[in-house]
């Protein structure tokens, strides 16, 4: 009987040995999963928003999207009246139409036909002009053969008066054909160009009003919340929708002083919500606060320094859109301390 029970003390005391050899392997760095640590955080879901309104201040007309709705970048999501934009952006360029006749007019100069016109008056005047001097010669030549008893003073004063109407006359259809061939004055051309400028940026400016009468999604988004309804007039001051991001999500937790050196940029995590019990997410640290929070002095003693926390952002991937803003989750983050302080990329 003492052999039997002699061989089973000594198969119990090698197993127990070799249990505890292969224990202390495995703590050696037999199996390196077994050398990790998780550390869970505990945040809630966190999202961009955007309060979108109009440019202009006009009622609106149409309202496009409900509470919910998912909407992709440039959709049309609401639309103001255009009855009193649309004809001053006509008034406009009608405007800039006949200023732009002006201009061409002044770069084009005289028409030949003015030129033509110029050069006959200019014939006609010299004509006027000559037979004013040959009228004029003849009555003085007269009243010096007769010694003025002929021509009386009134005559000869009169066709003298003639002959100097002729000439000025001349002379102003000569300057008349030499502003024709010369044509406008640089400075009338210049006030005329920027008076059609001028023009333009009215009527610039009264189409891009007419453009923002549409409200256009800035990004990929869900409508939160529908604040103004159609008839009601708006300004840039009144959003008329709440839009919430949804991609990017992260997670807003916060880590002890003592943790903080153990995380960094781009290390992997793993989030799960009570909503979802057995589902989890991948995700990413992202954001790590340079700042702790909660601070109570300046100065802190050994004691307080335990209590001080570092804002952190997870970044979570979650294509059904099932995370909510404000929804609280869990974060698990598997820290190795052979890989501490070594960067990690990115997902």
């Amino acid at each position: 009987m003492k052999k039997p029970l002699l061989v089973g003390v000594i198969v119990a005391v090698v197993a127990l040995t070799a249990v505890a050899l292969g224990f202390a392997l495995g703590r050696l760095g037999g199996n390196p999963q077994k050398n990790r640590e998780r550390l869970i955080l505990y945040g809630n879901v966190d999202l961009r928003q955007v309060e979108l309104a109009f440019n202009n201040s006009e009622r609106i007309a149409e309202v496009l999207v409900q509470e919910g709705d998912r909407v992709t970048h440039g959709q049309v999501l609401a639309r103001l009246d255009t009855s009193r934009l649309a004809p001053q952006a006509a008034a406009a360029q009608a405007a800039v139409e006949a200023q732009q006749a002006v201009v061409q007019k002044l770069h084009d100069g005289s028409r030949p036909q003015e030129i033509a016109q110029a050069r006959a008056n200019v014939a006609s005047a010299k004509a006027d002009q000559v037979n004013a001097e040959q009228q004029w010669r003849r009555l003085t030549d007269l009243t010096t053969l007769t010694s003025g008893r002929a021509v009386s003073q009134q005559d000869l004063d009169s066709a003298k008066a003639a002959l100097d109407m002729a000439q000025a006359q001349l002379a102003v259809s000569d300057k008349s054909l030499d502003l024709a061939l010369v044509g406008p004055r640089a400075e009338d051309i210049a006030q005329g160009e920027a008076q059609l400028r001028a023009s333009q940026a009215q009527l610039d400016l009264l189409r891009r009003k007419l453009v923002d009468t549409e409200l256009l999604a800035p990004c990929d988004a869900v409508v939160r919340s529908r604040l103004l309804e159609p008839g009601e007039m708006v300004s840039p001051q009144r959003p008329v929708f709440d839009l919430a991001i949804v991609d990017p999500k992260w997670i807003r937790a916060y880590v002890a002083e003592s943790n903080l050196g153990r995380i960094h940029s781009g290390m992997t995590a793993s989030i799960s919500t009570d909503s979802f019990p057995g589902r989890t997410l991948s995700g990413w640290v992202g954001f790590i606060s340079s700042v702790a929070e909660f601070t109570p002095k300046a100065v802190q003693t050994e004691e307080l320094r335990s209590s001080l926390v570092y804002e952190i952002r997870v970044f979570v991937k979650d294509p059904r859109d099932q995370m909510r803003l404000g929804m609280p989750a869990t974060v698990s983050l598997e820290l190795d301390p052979a890989a501490q302080g070594q960067p990690q990329s990115q997902p």
